[in-house]
């Protein structure tokens, strides 16, 4: 699978779009912000989107979700322990950010364990709350979607609605089992490995 990254210029959030070239099957996972872009890339490749994935429901992460799913028909798949926060504008702060308040339900809510299958590729789920109650990292392969709980040299606030530093620090014990070899994509700034993370980052080196 191949992976295309958009950058909004608001709060530098990383949306992907993750395409198989074979299928053309895709999913979105923390579309935000780069709307156009998004449809324009979507149209060139003549991706079929199925699944609009987000990690967690802050407002950086959700803001293109409505109007993809309107337009691609994707099911949108969220932590069962975000649902709060997906339906309350003011909880993932779009209220605060946007003029058009976003509340929204998922199509799938998934826990730790579970799989997603698009076509041959398998997608599953690790529980990771502490930036936000139902924060969730996602799995393919060699490759993690960490959302906001591990960055490049840092990780995710934990001073929002939901969020818990000691959660947060059990989390990143889960991550730190993870192969070192394991790219992480986040969702704000460059890509790393959890090896690169487990040996530079403060709070990786904390959960060691």
């Amino acid at each position: 699978m191949k992976i295309e990254v958009f950058v909004d210029s608001m709060m530098q959030e990383n949306t992907y779009i993750y395409y198989d070239e074979n299928t053309l099957e895709a999913v979105i996972i923390d579309p935000a912000l780069c709307l156009e872009k998004e449809l324009e890339f979507i149209k060139e490749k003549s991706l079929k989107v199925k699944y609009i994935i987000v990690t967690h429901s802050h407002a950086d992460h959700i803001a293109d979700v409505q109007e993809l799913k309107k337009i691609t028909g994707a099911k949108v798949v969220a932590n069962k322990d975000e649902r709060e926060m997906l339906l309350d504008a003011k909880k993932n702060l779009s209220s605060d950010f946007y003029t058009n308040a976003i509340e929204f339900d998922a199509d799938i809510y998934v826990s730790e364990g579970d799989e997603l299958k698009l076509g041959e590729n398998v997608f599953t789920f690790i529980d990771t709350p502490g930036h936000t109650t139902g924060g969730m990292c996602i799995v393919h392969g060699n490759e993690v979607f960490t959302g906001d709980t591990l960055f490049l040299g840092s990780i995710g606030r934990t001073d929002l609605y939901g969020g818990d530093y000691e959660k947060m620090l059990k989390s990143l014990k889960k991550l730190s089992k993870l192969d070192g070899n394991m790219i992480i994509y986040p969702g704000h700034g460059p890509s790393s490995t959890i090896a690169k993370e487990k040996k530079n980052n403060y709070y990786m080196k904390l959960v060691n």
